[in-house]
Formats: structure tokens, C-alpha cells, sequence
């Protein structure tokens, strides 16, 4: 047996292998690109070169092919908000816990405290959470 076909053979069963242990990622579709230049090889003989270009084109085939065909659609969640607390805040009011002085203060809500930012407020005063940005939410005197 030529030892180019075992080297795509043994190419092929790693990358798969791969696949297994790092599911997710697309070894396996490598993994058929090398399995196809095993099999191109024993019907054809083709330079060393040959082979790198037919595998790296053929790697490029079998992605398309996964992404066009096997992909799932990315599905629209029926909760767009769940790990955004500070964006699930938008539009509550609040009291706040410390009074808003050059622009900043802070927001008690449930057990944790959110930095506060806006116009100069008294601490006790109720306010309307307009935007979040990180871990600060701005906010407005709510009427």
C-alpha cells in the first residue's frame, strides 16, 4: 500500500477523533475532506502538492456544505433578556439609596447595588431606569 494513502487514512480517523473529543468544533468536516483525498488517491495518483490543494480545497467544500446544510438556524429566544439584568431594568422605578451627586449614585435593587448615573438627585428619590450600560444604570427623576 503507498504510504500516502495511509497518511490521508490516519489524517482522516485523527481529525475525526478530534471531533470527538472537542465536539462543536468542525474536525469532522476536515476529517471527510481528507477522507475524500484517501479516496481520490485510490483511483488517481496525484503529486504531493496535488494532494495539499485537493485537501484544502475539499476542506473548504465540506465547511460550506456543513454550514449551508447541517447548521441549525440560530432560533429567536423567548427570552431576549434573560443574562442582560441591567437591560431588564429599562422602564422600572426605583428609590434611591444614594443620593445622585456629580452624576453618580447608587440604586438598591433586590440585594444588590447598581451604580447610578444622572442628574443630581437626593437620596429617597424615585427614579425611572432609562439605559443600562454595564454594570451602571442611568436614570431620570421618575414624575
Amino acid at each position: 500500500m503507498r504510504t500516502e494513502l495511509i497518511v490521508w487514512a490516519c489524517l482522516s480517523l485523527v481529525l475525526i477523533a478530534l471531533e470527538a473529543m472537542a465536539p462543536g468544533v468542525f474536525m469532522l468536516w476536515l476529517g471527510f475532506a481528507a477522507a475524500a483525498v484517501f479516496a481520490i488517491l485510490l483511483f488517481m495518483p496525484l503529486p504531493v502538492i496535488g494532494q495539499a490543494l485537493a485537501f484544502i480545497g475539499l476542506s473548504f467544500v465540506s465547511i460550506f456544505l456543513y454550514m449551508k446544510f447541517f447548521r441549525g438556524e440560530e432560533k429567536e429566544s423567548d427570552q431576549p433578556l434573560l443574562n442582560r439584568r441591567g437591560e431588564q431594568l429599562v422602564g422600572q422605578v426605583y428609590v434611591l439609596d444614594q443620593a445622585i451627586v456629580d452624576g453618580r449614585g447608587r440604586l438598591k435593587i433586590g440585594d444588590a447595588f447598581w451604580a447610578a448615573e444622572g442628574p443630581d438627585l437626593p437620596q429617597g428619590t424615585r427614579v425611572r431606569v432609562v439605559a443600562a450600560r454595564s454594570m451602571s444604570l442611568q436614570v431620570q427623576r421618575a414624575d
